[in-house]
């Protein structure tokens, strides 16, 4: 299981990485892995408001469909257009180009919530 150690994540299995106050956010590898071939992504569209543990999109896999839930609260600036086209990016690459969005968060703190690589990793294998 891949979990770069500088990306934070949380409890429904996003990864987060801050970068110049803003927050980049995907799903884990694990959470891909445990999903199956991804054959649709939905997100939301940019100037939308996420909120912490809601919501804001889906994965749809040969298997399943899985919610995506915010880790941070604010506002989508960023979205992968590219999982439109390429949803397999998130079994290919889910820390590098299979982000899904980029918030500008409205509460800093609820960075600390988050876990380290070291507790997510943890946190899956007591599963």
């Amino acid at each position: 299981m891949n979990l770069p150690k500088e990306l934070k994540y949380s409890e429904e299995h996003e990864w987060v990485k801050e970068e110049d106050g803003k927050v980049r956010i995907g799903i884990t590898d694990f959470a891909q892995s445990e999903l199956g071939d991804i054959v649709f992504v939905e997100l939301p569209e940019e100037g939308d408001e996420v909120e912490a543990d809601e919501p804001f999109g889906s994965v749809e896999s040969v298997k399943t469909v899985s919610e995506l839930y915010a880790p941070v609260s604010g506002k989508v600036v960023e979205v992968n257009e590219d999982l439109d086209d390429s949803p397999e990016f998130v079994n290919d690459s889910p820390y590098e180009k299979a982000w899904m969005i980029v918030v500008e968060p409205s509460d800093k703190s609820e960075l600390d919530q988050l876990m380290s690589a070291e507790e997510y990793e943890e946190m899956v294998s007591e599963d």
